[in-house]
């Protein structure tokens, strides 16, 4: 059997390149029906991701744990899987604090695949493996790889470069366990059968926001566990625009009850550490003994404040 023939049969059983039996007649729907039709596939995504809850967790706890050692979380994908990875890590350092480096998107392709597909690029597992050997990915770090169909060439040569590494992995896909390259074994597989697209094959759709569920999850959950959020509010962000500015003020302000000069006398102060600033506020103390307390308590604003109501 040619190659051309087993990735034939292969695309045969994937779940996504199924024809959906609700959609048959959306050739024919008018806007609104068509705009119901989708909707109604996209109600069951969050079904099909809460029933990976516990998988998910795991990738939470390995990238929280990587990136308190000085580690990445670093994404891997082709096509529309590969955009999610760059927009979750490009979505990190305005609202997290984070640097550039520590959370990182690869795509087949690289930067020119982000706004015109690239889409031979995936075909190539040995770019995936040069990707991860040219961020010199150690044990530190974890991959997490992005493949709706779970056998996109490219990730699965990040995935096993990783490995050989010594990085924890972990594989996203829309398609069942089952379906996916047996060689491969990730620390966590995420298998998240979202069924039959909307429109056969197209994983933009229902794949694409199962994964984007998935990365919030990850990267949000590690930086809560990383003390970048007091109660709900994020208090890492970075100052990077005038909405991000009064954004800050009003977190100082809704905390401290302090009024809008003050807040702004705080952050001015802090030197636009938003998490800084709140701990000056709420306990009454200079900027060098909140970055004192929050450094002896890993960042996090209510163990700090815990250690003052202790005394």
């Amino acid at each position: 059997m040619s190659d051309k023939q087993a990735l034939y049969n292969q695309l045969k059983k994937l779940e996504t390149e199924q024809r959906n039996s609700e959609t048959m007649h959306i050739d024919l729907a008018d806007p609104l029906e068509i705009v119901r039709l989708m909707n109604e596939q996209d109600k069951l995504v969050a079904e099909y991701v809460s029933s990976r809850k516990e998988q998910i967790a795991q990738a939470v706890t390995y990238a929280h744990e990587a990136l308190a050692q000085g580690g990445r979380l670093i994404y891997t994908g082709a096509g529309t899987s590969g955009r999610l990875g760059v927009l979750d890590a490009a979505e990190c350092p305005p609202t997290f604090g984070t640097r550039p480096d520590q959370v990182i998107g690869l795509i087949a392709g690289g930067r020119e695949a982000m706004f015109v597909a690239q889409e031979g690029s995936e075909d190539l597992p040995e770019h995936g493996e040069k990707d991860i050997a040219h961020l010199n990915v150690s044990e530190r770090d974890v991959v997490c790889g992005l493949a709706a169909s779970g056998r996109t060439p490219y990730v699965l040569g990040t995935l096993e470069e990783a490995k050989r590494r010594g990085a924890r992995t972990i594989m996203v896909c829309c398609v069942s366990a089952e379906r996916v390259n047996l060689e491969l074994k990730a620390d966590v597989m995420i298998d998240i059968p979202v069924g039959p697209e909307v429109i056969m094959g197209s994983t933009r759709l229902k794949s694409a926001t199962a994964q984007k569920m998935v990365c919030n999850m990850i990267s949000t959950g590690a930086m809560v566990r990383l003390g970048k959020v007091y109660e709900n509010v994020m208090v890492d962000l970075m100052l990077t625009n005038k909405k991000l500015v009064e954004r800050s003020r009003r977190i100082i302000t809704m905390f401290t009850d302090v009024d809008y000069d003050e807040a702004s006398r705080l952050m001015m102060e802090s030197g636009g550490k938003v998490k800084v600033a709140l701990l000056m506020g709420l306990a009454k103390v200079s900027r060098e003994e909140a970055e004192k307390q929050l450094e002896a308590h890993d960042g996090f604003i209510r163990a700090a404040l815990q250690s003052y109501e202790n005394k």
